[in-house]
């Protein structure tokens, strides 16, 4: 099944989440806009608005001609943004699931056996 979230959506979400685990950490490199993209088999515009957000954001910064870096490491805000995005995202189901006619039980029971798959 393939992902509602746009791919520079889910691009943007990847580089956060490296940063939050600290895999990522400050003055680190980004990979080069090209070879991103030539890796993930996607456009370089795709790349190239994913990390435009980001600076967007102060959490990275491009410097013509030497690469894209790490500049910000704000854990917490990070995090909350994430959940903010998984709640969106959770309401979104919910709504199709109540539309489709599944009872609240029923997405109980379906939560909770997800939840034991879960690590």
């Amino acid at each position: 099944m393939q992902s509602m979230i746009p791919i520079y959506e889910q691009l943007i979400n990847q580089i956060k989440g490296l940063i939050k685990t600290g895999i990522l950490k400050e003055n680190d490199s980004l990979p080069s806009v090209r070879s991103l993209a030539s890796d993930l088999k996607i456009s370089a515009l795709t790349v190239k608005k994913a990390y435009d957000y980001l600076e967007e954001e102060g959490i990275v910064k491009t410097i013509h001609g030497k690469g894209t870096y790490v500049t910000f490491v704000n854990k917490e805000l990070i995090k909350e943004e994430q959940i903010r995005i998984f709640e969106e995202e959770l309401e979104l189901i919910l709504k199709k699931a109540s539309l489709a006619g599944i009872s609240k039980e029923d997405i109980k029971t379906s939560f909770d056996l997800i939840m034991e798959d879960i690590k």
